[in-house]
């Protein structure tokens, strides 16, 4: 694929735009990742689509064509990212027995996913509880994904060990969601000498909590 080839539009594929983009697509990859480190480094606002474009090798014409707008290409880019974590949540699901092993390493490829992209953690945490906020509809979408995964893993730990139902599941969940983001953000940030490991083993603590001995 040409770097300046346009990618499939999603108001060619029918239903005006989509937040859902095709995973193999190399050129959206490239957008990603540029737009990630840029970001990191100056954040949303302080980023023009003209530095994204040309430090992803497209023109900046092939991004106003496939996303309209800066609000649009970044919407599609959380996606993206998203899309990425979810296929590594999804692909460990089924890899241990215990549901509470399984568990586990979810919680290892978010922080791993974290590791590669951590601009895009640092997009999420500093854009998510905006309100209002350029992309709060975008979230929620999104957030609702990855609870439904977390959430999947919960129902299973409860299937396999008896818990305290006391807990709200959703609060659990989100529990668990928050703190993959802020012991992830922490660690990168503050404390780099602590270890992947020790980061998921914080965050059990809530499963191991849920779960009655």
């Amino acid at each position: 694929m040409s770097t300046t080839e346009p990618l499939a539009s999603d108001s060619a594929m029918g239903g005006g735009k989509k937040l859902r983009p095709e995973r193999t697509n190399a050129t959206k990859q490239r957008l990603f990742e540029a737009s990630m480190e840029l970001i990191g480094e100056r954040g949303a606002a302080g980023v023009t689509v003209d530095e994204i474009a040309a430090a992803a090798g497209v023109s900046k014409g092939t991004v106003y064509y496939n996303f309209g707008s800066k609000s649009d290409l970044i919407a599609q880019l959380l996606r993206h990212g998203v899309d990425i974590m979810l296929v590594r949540l999804q692909d460990v699901q089924g890899q241990s027995s215990d549901p509470l092993e399984s568990m586990k390493n979810m919680v290892g490829q978010a922080m791993e996913f974290m590791d590669d992209y951590p601009s895009f953690a640092r997009l999420w945490v500093s854009e998510n509880w905006r309100t209002p906020g350029e992309w709060s509809a975008v979230f929620a979408e999104l957030r609702a994904e990855l609870l439904a995964v977390i959430g999947s893993a919960v129902a299973r730990v409860a299937e396999g060990y008896t818990v305290d139902e006391s807990i709200a599941r959703g609060s659990l969940e989100a529990a668990i969601f928050g703190a993959i983001f802020v012991v992830g953000l922490d660690r990168q940030t503050y404390n780099p000498e602590r270890t992947r490991e020790q980061s998921v083993a914080a965050v059990m603590t809530i499963m191991h909590g849920y779960v009655i001995k």
